[in-house]
């Protein structure tokens, strides 16, 4: 899960389940790269999915000849079985980490947004490349059992979501094979009931991956919004990125998020219009008031509102407060964000309270946590509750073990296993992270556990040349994985078990392949749905070391 190096997001990016997936791509990158195009997977046969990734790496000269039609002389000059404008009916396959569905023509692989596997489509190609394209869903002449009605009335044109046309049983049947097949092609690992021949040469033991963990509501789940605002048609709009672009969709609900959220966002919109407040434009750098971020304490309702604004002057800033406090009694904090680069991170540098207090709480579990304007917090405090468990669970502990915590941020991963171990020491590169972690453990009582700053790779064996050993490390590194220095630093302190949270699976196997060719062996990883009706997975994986 991500920390808090990387608190100025986009709606539409990091973890936030706004996101549109980074995860290795079927092909237009290296065999294996994590930053590559998603491999297909799930709702298809491990031969064939193999198939489907091989198919973007044949040569022009494999494939078959051009389709007759009105561009026949295009595509053979190209060597494509397509060209733009072709309309076709193909079968999907699979469906990448975009959530978009895999099918080809003659060989040539098609990513098709809003297809699923087992479906037969009709498509009109929108764009090709040498190794594979995109098209356009027009039709669906066969329906997969799994399609359901996308329940969101903007679900078609916000970016927020990929999967809401996918029943949810089947969103984590899918996102538990997506665990599986990046184990096993990237990783090298055996799992348990793959497919025969996966994994490293040789292998000798199995990796358990567990069912994922889904929601008994997974609606409604989401604490924090983080809106731009724009102007269409003259008038101060709110919502999400329309798909792949810049063009604001204005929202009033939306069916992932807290509906106090909702509420705020539409009346903090309405205030602005009567106030005559203007909105920033990207182009123009103009404007002023760029994003509305709003956070709601789950256990609490305590609520606080953030004001990113493109300068320090808020006109008519008192009548502002009046009407936010009068028709949102829930908010006690209002803050404004300063942020006039032309950028598109979402805070700047400089925060004041414009009323109430600095923070809000909340809590998961049993601990209590302080969540001021720019710090990460969890967005789904439900499932963030089952994921530190499962962490907990898989760090075996008794009560009697020292644990480091290698990308704490705020403390929350290590306050929840400090509940349980004798002894707790928790780094972070973010200065502002760590001071928010030692609020935290001040405020639950707990002197057991130490925080300071500084990147892993240095602090943790430094702290080794102080006498102070792991019996357990946990890791919780960003989208990109573990610093390559840190994974060292784990093999030369070897600590008897490893735990490793983890945002993106493509990543997590490239490290665990670092791990297991180290002296570590990964037992079991259990895959957790953070993220509802996006494409996002979270794990959990159990790592212990071989004598």
């Amino acid at each position: 899960m991500k920390k808090q190096r990387s608190n100025n997001r986009r709606p539409g990016g990091g973890r936030t389940g706004g996101a549109r997936g980074q995860g290795q791509k079927i092909a237009g990158g290296a065999k294996g790269n994590p930053g590559g195009r998603g491999e297909a997977s799930g709702s298809l046969p491990s031969r064939e999915r193999a198939d489907v990734a091989a198919a973007a790496e044949r040569p022009a000269s494999a494939r078959p000849a051009a389709r007759a039609g009105s561009s026949v002389h295009e595509a053979a000059m190209a060597g494509l079985s397509v060209v733009k404008n072709d309309e076709v009916v193909i079968d999907i396959i699979g469906m990448n980490h975009d959530g978009e569905g895999v099918g080809r023509v003659e060989g040539y692989t098609l990513f098709v947004a809003g297809a699923l596997p087992g479906e037969k489509a009709r498509v009109k190609v929108l764009k090709t490349k040498k190794q594979y394209g995109y098209a356009k869903l027009l039709d669906v002449v066969e329906a997969s059992p799994d399609r359901v009605a996308a329940p969101c009335p903007i679900y078609d044109k916000c970016g927020g979501c990929q999967l809401q046309h996918l029943s949810y049983d089947a969103q984590l049947a899918w996102k538990r094979q997506h665990v599986v097949d990046v184990l096993e092609r990237i990783g090298k690992l055996r799992v348990a009931g793959g497919a025969p021949g996966a994994g490293a040469p040789g292998g000798d033991h199995a990796v358990v991956v567990r069912p994922t963990i889904g929601m008994a509501a997974p609606w409604r789940y989401r604490n924090k919004a983080q809106v731009p605002v724009g102007v269409v048609d003259g008038a101060l709009v709110g919502g999400f990125y329309a798909r792949g672009s810049h063009r604001i969709i204005d929202m009033e609900t939306c069916l992932i998020q807290h509906e106090s959220n909702d509420d705020v966002i539409r009346r903090v919109k309405a205030i602005g219009r009567r106030l005559g407040i203007t909105a920033y434009d990207e182009e123009t750098g103009q404007g002023l008031l760029r994003h509305v971020v709003v956070k709601v304490g789950f256990r609490t309702g305590e609520m606080m509102l953030v004001l990113v604004t493109n300068g320090d002057q808020i006109p008519r800033e008192e009548e502002w407060i009046a009407a936010i406090r009068e028709e949102l009694p829930s908010v006690v904090s209002i803050c404004q964000n300063v942020n006039t680069r032309q950028t598109n991170v979402i805070f700047g540098d400089v925060t004041r309270v414009l009323w109430g207090r600095e923070v809000i709480y909340d809590y998961i579990g049993d601990v209590k946590f302080a969540i001021s304007a720019r710090s990460f917090y969890q967005v789904n405090p439900v499932q963030t509750e089952v994921l530190y468990g499962k962490t907990v669970e898989y760090a075996g502990l008794t009560g009697q073990e020292t644990v480091i915590d290698a990308y704490c941020g705020i403390g929350t991963i290590s306050l929840f296993l400090a509940q349980h171990a004798k002894r707790v020491y928790g780094v972070e590169i973010v200065k502002e992270a760590i001071e928010d972690a030692r609020v935290n453990a001040k405020l639950n009582g707990m002197n057991h556990v130490t925080f300071e700053v500084g990147a892993s790779e240095d602090v943790i064996p430094a702290w080794k040349e102080q006498g102070i050993e792991a019996d357990v490390i946990v890791v919780d590194p960003p989208r990109k994985g573990c610093d390559p220095r840190l994974l060292e630093t784990i093999l030369e302190m070897k600590p008897e078990r490893v735990v490793y949270v983890s945002c993106n699976p493509a990543t997590l196997a490239r490290d665990l392949r670092i791990l297991e060719d180290g002296g570590y062996r990964t037992v079991e990883v259990t895959p957790v749905d953070m993220f509802p009706h996006s494409v996002h997975v979270e794990c959990v994986v159990r790592i212990y070391r071989e004598d």
